[in-house]
């Protein structure tokens, strides 16, 4: 079955078949990349756009190496050095993209509901990499993914999102996914960090860390992003490590939980560098299938 959209612009209202269909085709992806040639040609001859207003490692390269491994052809742009800089309307740059011919558009925009504008003036399918503090649909499928790899399954799981909830487009698209889902979903910060209207969504608060790793299957550990002024809600980074950084002193109350971040860590303030690199957290195979799940995505939007 085809997915019901051919946008993925959040996972706000999408339907758990939907979800499950893009985990599942992700696991067959996933076996291409242990492949010793790790290409298909699935979407050869499509071209693709990663059109990227904010700075990004993991995701631009990963959404990039997923469009190669589908054998796509891919065209990949930044702010800077292009003709926003001229005075070029955001509109009128994606329009000359257009113009060549794209089949598809990456989006990353430090704007909340730019990736729903661009279905309004461009006839390619549209996926959300990030939009302000809105949503980030792709990591929240590839957290998803990594955990049902782990602990094999989600449905009946308790997850709490631990960290900067309020500045999160991570949280938010994990909070939507996961009780899609059939997960527990909590999260657990600093007052000054969670929204006071979050609740409402179905998730429990509360602001105990060791609590947190006591109850809970999963914690989904957040950077806290000074880049959007995160630290004037906190006294300092110190701090913030004292009462609510993951260390392996408190993982001692729960030894079967499993760890997740998005990325990057600062390390000593989310997580100690023992957690970091310990056998409680899979970071890096949250990258690896990072790669899996966007295949999975380009493919199914790709092929509709």
């Amino acid at each position: 079955m085809p997915l019901s959209s051919r946008h993925l612009l959040g996972l706000h209202g999408v339907p758990k078949e939907d979800i499950q269909l893009i985990l599942d085709t992700a696991t067959t992806f996933r076996e291409v990349l242990d492949r010793p040639i790790k290409k298909v040609p699935t979407l050869q001859g499509k071209t693709i756009v990663n059109l990227f207003f904010e700075s990004s490692t993991r995701t631009r390269i990963s959404f990039e190496l997923a469009q190669k491994r589908l054998s796509a052809d891919t065209i990949n742009f930044a702010k800077s050095g292009s003709s926003t800089g001229k005075g070029e309307t955001f509109k009128d740059t994606v329009k000359n993209i257009e113009a060549m011919k794209v089949d598809m558009i990456v989006v990353r925009h430090e704007s909340a509901g730019v990736p729903q504008f661009l279905t309004r003036i461009s006839d390619a399918n549209i996926i959300n990499a990030g939009d302000g503090r809105h949503e980030h649909p792709t990591q929240a499928l590839l957290d998803l993914y990594s955990i049902r790899e782990k602990l094999k399954k989600i449905d009946g799981l308790k997850v709490c999102i631990v960290g900067d909830i309020g500045h999160s487009r991570v949280a938010l698209s994990n909070i939507y996914g996961l009780l899609t889902m059939g997960a527990k979903v909590s999260v657990c910060g600093p007052p000054t960090m969670i929204p006071r209207s979050i609740e409402s969504l179905g998730v429990e608060v509360h602001h105990d860390i060791d609590r947190a790793i006591r109850e809970n299957d999963v914690l989904n550990v957040l950077r806290i992003q000074l880049e959007r002024e995160a630290g004037s809600s906190i006294p300092t980074l110190r701090e913030y490590h004292k009462y609510f950084g993951i260390t392996r002193e408190r993982l001692q109350q729960n030894e079967d939980i499993l760890i997740l971040h998005p990325g990057p860590i600062n390390r000593g303030v989310e997580l100690s560098s023992e957690v970091a690199d310990g056998p409680f957290q899979i970071i890096l195979n949250q990258v690896t299938n990072g790669v899996a799940v966007r295949m999975a995505v380009l493919y199914l939007l790709g092929t509709l």
